[in-house]
């Protein structure tokens, strides 16, 4: 009976202190929320609770068997023997727990209701409660020191019980302390000071009435609920027209958070979604908000009643506006909130500060610090954060701010995220849409709260569409991991990757790349180094004078900077930055600033633009059309990949192949520095090599040659230098020239000091070896010859020098302009084999055999000596023989020649000099100028062994003879077809041409041939034929005898008259054949001067005769002049004085 009486008062007193606490200190601010605990102990008791005419003294006294029931009262007597069973009708608690639980279609009498409100009235009433709770929870007050030191009499220690009720360890003094609660909160009017604060606002929001006449039913959650929704709609709307007062609102979301424990409470909630608990959390017992968040995970279920789901959404928002109306948050996180300094301020707005988004980023701000958050805190912040993530309309400013957007473009996409994500896809502008900057910045502001890049299970949509690619391409992660998502961008646009994934993840990262604290990994190793180098704000502050995007780009401009620029990244911050800029170079729209500044840039030039990476490759190759702001950040960017190439993902994906076979020691490598690329680039013709690293790898080139900073090596080895000899140069191809030019002059001056250093002059090799093998990397030659490569070459590949090698085979039918480039580019190359670069390629083999030891410059020289050895591969061969024909169709383009030849040519070939121009070929017409004077012997010693040398190569192969090319091609083709088609040529056209010299129509070709005959007997080597025969001859009989100057033919003349001397039959008849043919050419071809007679005289077989007679004439006419000078008159010696 005791127990029984202690639990009666216990009850009173709550009931009663509770409204006490109302009407003296208002709805005090508390942190924490009710525990939810059965309703009554086993074997509850009775309890007895008078009628309103009953005196209230009389509820204090011990109840007696025979007391007054609910079950006894005539009112209610049908209504419970039809809604409630029987054991409960001794027992007036559990009567009105089953009354007030009944289902919402169920009418209660009228006479019923009044009487139930008027108990329940009553239960509130009376006034000492507080003895009695200072008896019941004795030992609790004991614990509580700051509820026992309380004012007695003025039901200030009721109020702290309450505040402190989840402290409450005591089993009595907590149960009844609930059970009260849940009876207060059936109807709004028993909650004490909620209708007088909310009197004006429920009428004039028509949520019910406030006058027991009108409408005196005993449950009057609606009410309630009708006032949250107009809450929760206040804030979605710009313009207010009946705002709530402000005592309403705090009275409203005080009644929202001693709700929150048990769901009990919110009677509006509880009646919408009574079947929904019964379906969905049937095995969730309630208390500590247990069934709310079960509730809130089967939110989006198909079997879910919209009613329901319209109740679950309001109270969703309430905690959107004071995270304290969700019971286990506030209570997991209470500890941290303190700890973490997030506990509210009293000289801050509670509206803003106790909103869930500071809860959130307060806490966040402080897991990405790496400070210790407990992990149950934890937990419930993750459920909240995907809770706003998978309703957009959770977030007031989404719902205000975006609206339009929604009704235009994302309409029916309200569930599981997708109206978020739709949004987001919009804001990225994959609609051709755009947002308005109010919603795009609610966007941002709700992913920075919902923080998904922590953990991607967070975005619901984003995980249920990557599922399949998280399972196989990232499994070795852990669930939940940051390091997922960045998973996820590696193996963005490969086969593991699906599409809708692929829109998801790109929608998300486009929010993410605005603000780099939203990528934990990075915000956690790079916070130090953005607030030392980008003056940045904490974790959950923001500054909107730095545009989204600007701390890190700030980032990646120092992590590039070298020791001598200072103030660089940390180690570990780098290699996150790093990593950003590799994941986000696949896509232009996740560099904020890019985005920014090149919006206008974007839409004139690469509107067509649309696939993967080729917006970038764009704006690159429009460099210089680009507003200056855009061109700022495309060409940063740009001078990033020239030093890190692996910014560029979807290159080194494509190149991979040719990395794991060329170039995996340089990929490895923390540190690129441009090595990569550089291999890539001397490797882009190997079988590893596929079509797209190809392209990408001459696109890369092509854009470098706008600027030569985009060239890191090259720029970090010639800038001093650029500065000093190149100033104001900029574009890539004009430095180069500059700089080579400079070197050239120096060694031509033999200077004692290079003015460009090592350094450069070994980058300068490199990027001039590279230009060589693509007439695109030289724009000059590239521009000039645009029409003649459509015109001649337009089936020919532009790499590996095809389409120079098509024009120089060209080079006669070319435009002028493109004719006189060509020609420069191969006097440059014939000066530089190294610069030839099909030469290069074709001989690579044959120079490693030959030419180890010889000098770079003297390749080509090398290869021409060993051009007829057997080992000399036959591709190389035929590529030294069309250089050969290059260098002999101009001496400009043979250096050596030029060199040796340098006092003879304007002393004898000044005529053919004054007729050409600095950009045309001579066609052979210098040369055909010295070769004459070979054969006069009148040249220099240097110029005569060149030209030996020409004569000896010419006289094997007639194409290397230009001017006997242009002139016989028609006699060649009628007279000796068969020789010239020949393979292998070893002078049989010529001979042919010898042989039939009578048969020659064209004067010119005559000529030619006749002028061959005249320089084979200067030399013998220059007539292979003969030479051939009488190798065994010359050998015998003439070996002591040096070649030139016709000094060896004229000992086998002598041989072939001396009867003594037996020659080689062969030999005998090649000789005789030479005879009669230099014999007709003296017909034919009479001196042209007195050289030209001298040279017959001194190579006739009678010389000697000749010269006697010449002789006897001179001494003849002597004779007569002395005999006949005295003949003449006189003349006096005056006349010779006068």
């Amino acid at each position: 009976m005791a127990a029984y009486r202690r639990a009666q008062q216990l009850l009173l007193l709550t009931l009663v202190s509770f409204c006490i606490f109302c009407n003296v200190r208002g709805f005090k601010t508390q942190n924490n929320a009710m525990a939810n605990v059965p309703v009554d102990p086993p074997n509850p008791p009775g309890m007895k609770a008078a009628p309103r005419d009953v005196p209230v003294a009389a509820a204090s006294q011990p109840r007696r068997t025979t007391g007054w029931k609910l079950a006894e009262e005539e009112a209610c007597r049908e209504d419970l023997s039809r809604l409630c069973p029987k054991h409960t009708w001794t027992n007036n608690l559990a009567v009105l727990e089953c009354l007030q639980d009944r289902k919402e279609e169920t009418e209660l009498a009228a006479d019923c209701n009044h009487l139930l409100w008027n108990y329940k009235l009553n239960l509130t009433m009376d006034p000492k409660f507080e003895s009695v709770a200072t008896e019941v929870c004795r030992s609790t007050l004991s614990e509580i020191k700051e509820c026992n030191e309380e004012e007695r009499g003025k039901g200030f220690l009721v109020s702290c019980l309450v505040d402190h009720r989840t402290n409450i360890s005591e089993y009595q003094c907590n149960q009844y302390i609930t059970k009260m609660t849940s009876i207060i909160f059936s109807d709004y009017r028993l909650i004490c000071g909620f209708m007088d604060k909310c009197k004006e606002d429920i009428n004039s929001m028509h949520c019910g009435s406030v006058n027991v006449g009108q409408k005196d039913v005993h449950s009057q959650g609606k009410v309630i609920g009708c006032l949250e929704k107009a809450l929760v709609r206040e804030a979605e709307q710009e313009v207010q027209t009946n705002p709530i007062k402000e005592d309403c609102k705090k009275a409203i979301m005080r009644v929202a958070e001693l709700s929150s424990d048990d769901f009990h409470l919110d009677r509006y909630l509880y009646f919408s979604c009574r079947e929904d608990r019964e379906r969905f959390c049937e095995n969730t017992q309630a208390g500590e908000g247990k069934v709310y968040k079960c509730l809130f995970n089967h939110k989006f279920e198909e079997a879910m009643s919209e009613k329901c789901r319209d109740a679950l959404t309001t109270r969703q928002k309430l905690i959107a506006q004071d995270y304290r109306v969700s019971y286990s948050l506030a209570k997991a996180c209470k500890a941290d909130l303190r700890k973490q300094h997030c506990n509210l301020e009293n000289n801050l707005p509670r509206a803003r500060e106790a909103r869930l988004s500071y809860l959130l980023l307060c806490l966040e701000s402080a897991v990405h610090r790496g400070r210790m958050v407990s992990g149950e805190c934890q937990g419930e912040m993750l459920d909240y954060r995907r809770m706003l993530m998978e309703d957009f309309s959770l977030s007031p400013e989404i719902v205000l701010h975006c609206r339009g957007e929604i009704e235009t473009h994302c309409s029916g996409l309200h569930r599981k995220g997708r109206t978020l994500h739709c949004l987001m896809k919009v804001g990225r502008g994959d609609r051709s849409a755009t947002v308005e900057n109010l919603c795009q910045n609610a966007l941002q502001n709700l992913v920075q709260s919902a923080d998904p890049g922590a953990d991607y299970r967070i975005d619901r949509a984003l995980n249920e569409a990557c599922e399949s690619v998280i399972q196989t391409a990232c499994k070795h992660i852990r669930s939940g991991d940051p390091m997922i998502l960045s998973c996820l961008m590696e193996h963005l646009y490969t086969e593991k990757m699906v599409g809708d994934c692929e829109h998801r993840l790109l929608e998300l990262q486009y929010f993410i790349s605005r603000d780099w604290k939203l990528d934990p990994i990075l915000y956690l190793k790079c916070e130090g180094d953005a607030a030392r180098l980008c003056h940045t704000r904490g974790w959950n502050e923001t500054s909107e004078l730095m545009p989204p995007g600007a701390v890190f780009s700030c980032l990646y401009r120092h992590a590039y900077r070298t020791e001598e620029q200072g103030r660089r990244l940390s180690r570990d911050c780098k290699v996150e930055v790093q990593r950003i800029l590799h994941q986000r170079a696949l896509d232009v729209k996740l560099e904020p600033e890019l985005q920014r500044r090149c919006m206008t840039d974007l839409g004139k030039w690469c509107s067509e633009k649309t696939d993967t990476g080729q917006e970038l490759e764009c704006l690159q190759d429009h460099l210089e059309d680009l507003m200056p702001a855009c061109r700022e950040v495309v060409g940063n960017l740009t001078e990033l990949e020239s030093e890190d190439i692996q910014i560029d993902a979807l290159l080194i994906r494509a190149c991979e192949p040719i990395i794991q076979a060329h170039c995996h020691d340089v990929a490895d490598n923390q540190v690129d520095t441009g090595d990569l690329m550089e291999c890539l680039v001397q490797n882009k013709h190997q079988k590893e090599m596929n079509e797209k690293c190809a392209v990408g790898v001459t696109h890369f080139q092509l854009v470098q040659m706008k600027d030569f900073h985009f060239s890191y090596k090259f720029k970090m080895a010639c800038k001093e230098d650029v500065l000093k000899l190149c100033p104001n140069i900029k574009k890539k191809v004009d430095v180069v020239i500059c700089l080579s030019t400079t070197v050239k002059n120096d060694t031509l001056q033999e200077a004692k000091e290079q003015r460009v250093a090592l350094k450069c002059r070994k980058q300068l090799r490199v990027e001039e070896l590279e230009m060589s093998e693509d007439i695109r990397l030289e724009p000059e030659l590239y521009d000039s010859c645009k029409n003649d490569i459509s015109h001649l070459c337009s089936n020919v590949a532009f790499g590996n020098a095809q389409m120079i090698e098509c024009l120089k085979e060209n080079k006669k039918q070319l435009t002028s302009r493109c004719h006189q480039r060509v020609f420069r580019l191969q006097e440059v190359e014939m000066s530089d084999p190294e610069l030839d670069y099909q030469l290069m390629r074709v001989c690579k083999q044959m120079i490693k055999r030959f030419c180890t030891e010889a000098d770079a410059r003297n390749v080509l020289q090398c290869l021409k000596q060993n051009k007829n050895s057997e080992l000399m591969d036959p591709k190389c061969k035929q590529m030294i023989t069309k250089r050969q024909i290059t260098q002999n169709t101009d001496y400009r383009l043979n250096p050596v020649l030029r060199k040796a030849c340098r006092a003879d040519i304007p002393k004898f070939c000044q005529p053919v000099l004054n007729k050409a121009s600095d950009d045309t070929e001579l066609e052979g017409r210098v040369i055909s100028c010295l070769k004459l004077k070979y054969a006069d012997q009148r040249l220099s010693p240097d110029c005569e062994d060149q030209i030996r040398v020409i004569l000896q190569e010419s006289a094997l192969d007639y194409r290397l003879d230009p001017q006997l090319q242009m002139h016989c091609t028609d006699e060649i083709s009628r007279l000796c077809a068969e020789e010239a088609a020949a393979q292998e040529q070893t002078g049989q056209v010529e001979e042919c041409l010898k042989v039939n010299l009578l048969k020659i129509r064209q004067d010119a070709c005559k000529k030619e041939v006749l002028n061959i005959l005249k320089e084979s007997k200067a030399d013998i080597f220059v007539d292979p034929v003969l030479h051939t025969a009488c190798a065994l001859d010359l050998k015998h009989h003439c070996a002591a005898i040096p070649p030139g100057r016709g000094r060896q033919m004229s000992c086998l003349m002598e041989a072939l008259q001396d009867k003594r001397v037996r020659l080689q039959p062969e030999c005998k008849k090649r000789l005789q054949d030479r005879i009669d043919m230099w014999s007709y050419a003296a017909k034919v071809a009479p001196a042209e001067g007195f050289s030209d007679l001298a040279m017959q005289v001194m190579t006739s077989p009678s010389k000697n005769y000749i010269l006697f007679m010449i002789a006897v004439g001179v001494c003849v006419l002597f004779l007569v002049g002395l005999l006949c000078g005295r003949i003449t008159k006189r003349v006096t010696r005056e006349l010779k004085d006068r």
